[in-house]
């Protein structure tokens, strides 16, 4: 199978069937970096995915069959979140940092240009944070959304355009989206660090999926790390001192599938150490999209098991 063509299905084609979903036991879990403790925050017997903490504290949101849900942080409540239209959100979500307004991937038509017909996948729309009716941000699809920037004007996703997925910023506003990296092969996960300054992804520009960085505007792209595994979705801590990141302890190429042996793991950004933090069966859905708590002590990830 081609490279483009795998990767299409590889972000478009649920990897759970139906039956699957519902053997499959999720569970919202709370790491603390200050003593190396993990706690059950959130259990289900279903299939969910890639918790945001909310700014405010007061709630882990999460998506799960295609809807975003709210779970309080005092009663563990799950409730879910109107968005409208928006039935088939998927696991790249976040809430701006004023926390005000949420980003959401759902898949929907796109505008048609030149005449073309509508072509259907992932599209990027911004609503507020309490719900409502989501507006597109991108005309484009397939767009993933992955941060915001610390000021709220500009989004970074990836996106495939002429069969490369590549790293992209816009405006929150929509307009001209800027390709930010050109490498052979798949560039994903992008978010800003805490100054705006820098932006993290994973990408296979070494021919193996390593976490990289580059300035805000795509120069000086710099590899990170360089091992064995297949490294995902890079997360800076609050004050820039960490990256929390999952790894796959076997080579995936460029695939992130779940029910796989994962660990996550910190990277010391002034030293340039890294720390293995917990192993646990996990991939797709465990740590997509920003999860630190807003004191920069704790962050939460998902983990996995088939129901017997």
């Amino acid at each position: 199978m081609k490279k483009s063509l795998f990767l299409f299905w590889l972000f478009l084609v649920p990897f759970f069937s139906t039956a699957q979903m519902n053997n499959i036991k999720s569970t919202l879990e709370i790491f603390n970096i200050e003593t190396s403790k993990r706690t059950v925050f959130y259990t289900e017997d279903d299939h969910f995915e890639a918790p945001n903490w909310s700014p405010d504290n007061k709630y882990l949101l999460i998506n799960q069959a295609g809807k975003l849900y709210r779970v309080d942080s005092k009663t563990k409540q799950k409730t879910m979140l109107n968005s409208g239209f928006a039935n088939q959100i998927n696991n790249d979500h976040g809430i701006s940092f004023d926390g005000k307004w949420l980003a959401i991937s759902h898949h929907a038509k796109a505008a048609p240009t030149k005449g073309e017909a509508p072509k259907e996948g992932s599209r990027i729309y911004v609503m507020p944070i309490d719900g409502g009716i989501p507006r597109a941000v991108t005309p484009k699809v397939p767009s993933y959304w992955h941060s915001w920037s610390p000021d709220g004007k500009t989004l970074v996703y990836c996106a495939e355009r002429n069969g490369e997925y590549d790293v992209y910023s816009i405006s929150v506003d929509g307009g001209e989206e800027k390709r930010l990296t050109t490498n052979p092969g798949l560039d994903d996960g992008p978010e800003y660090s805490p100054d705006g300054k820098l932006i993290y992804y994973n990408s296979m520009a070494s021919g193996q999926m390593e976490i990289w960085q580059m300035n805000a505007d795509g120069s000086a792209q710099k590899q990170l790390t360089n091992d064995s595994y297949s490294n995902w979705f890079a997360h800076p801590s609050p004050d820039g001192k960490y990256l929390v990141f999952i790894s796959y302890l076997e080579d995936q190429g460029s695939a992130h599938p779940p029910m796989k042996n994962v660990a996550l793991r910190l990277l010391n950004l002034q030293a340039g150490t890294i720390k293995t933090l917990c192993s646990f069966t996990g991939g797709q859905g465990t740590i997509n999209v920003p999860s630190w708590s807003p004191d920069g002590k704790r962050f939460a990830f998902v983990s996995y098991a088939y129901i017997k």
